[in-house]
């Protein structure tokens, strides 16, 4: 794949100014559309939110949509989209932790500007938006919508797009294990959309990696934290506040679901037999 070059954000950080960039079309520029992420983040969320409930309201009185074929094109999508992502920007990690180590791992900066890792940044970003759409699919074909997966969706794009600007540490970490986990799952997702029986194991076997992902979250924000206060890792207090209570509440919601989806209910089996 050819290398693309992403100019950043006007809210660069002073100290990242001076990194050279190849010059190429101001049509595309590493901010989320519009240059002001926040704003449209928050946009975003709350059409998101209008269409859960109003969405859920009209679909009362209406029979369900199947939507076979359009899930799996959708979920097969985003799986493909997904497996690339976790490759390339897993690729520019694992070098770094092999030729620089753990610390430079977790507060390298040149994560956003690397002339692969940067686009796969930048379409991680983006990608938290059109990712709604898996809510219309549970919507219209009248699905048990728990609150875990809307709360997820609104906050990882309304954190992701107030991140991305200001560069943080911690960034490499935390997309390249999102792009990992929903590799598996997508895929998950179309096989099942695609009519082929799936081993519940395998269902139970993306939580856990979901829960893994939560707990190393925390880990890196803490790590974030310790190097920034020796000036070796840049973010700022902020970021690392909500992105921490972020991450404890997916751990949180993630466990209860683990429990409430498999331990529960081979418990009632268990009883029953």
């Amino acid at each position: 794949m050819t290398a693309i070059d992403v100019p950043p954000c006007s809210g660069t950080p002073a100290h990242l100014s001076t990194i050279p960039l190849r010059p190429m079309p101001t049509m595309f520029c590493a901010c989320p559309p519009g240059g002001q992420s926040t704003k449209k983040s928050f946009l975003f969320s709350a059409l998101y939110a209008a269409f859960i409930f109003g969405g859920r309201h009209l679909m009362n009185k209406r029979a369900k949509f199947e939507l076979r074929k359009p899930l799996v094109l959708w979920s097969l999508t985003l799986a493909v989209f997904s497996i690339f992502g976790a490759l390339r920007t897993g690729a520019y990690m694992v070098y770094i932790l092999m030729t620089k180590g753990l610390k430079q791992s977790v507060c390298d900066q040149s994560f956003y500007n690397g002339p692969v890792s940067k686009f796969w940044a930048y379409a991680f970003v983006l990608s938290k938006a059109p990712e709604l759409g898996d809510t219309i699919f549970i919507i219209l074909r009248k699905q048990k919508l728990i609150f875990l997966h809307w709360y997820h969706h609104i906050t990882v794009l309304l954190y992701s797009w107030y991140s991305y600007k200001d560069m943080v540490a911690g960034g490499g970490w935390f997309m390249t294990m999102n792009y990992g986990v929903h590799a598996v799952m997508y895929s998950y997702y179309a096989l099942r959309a695609a009519g082929f029986r799936v081993s519940r194991k395998f269902a139970m076997f993306i939580t856990l990696s979901q829960i893994t992902q939560m707990l190393m979250g925390c880990v890196i924000n803490y790590l974030v934290f310790y190097w920034m206060q020796h000036d070796q890792c840049y973010s700022h207090f902020q970021n690392i506040f909500w992105s921490s209570l972020m991450y404890l509440s997916y751990l949180v919601l993630f466990c209860h679901f683990f429990f409430e989806a498999y331990i529960g209910k081979m418990r009632k089996i268990t009883k029953a037999e």
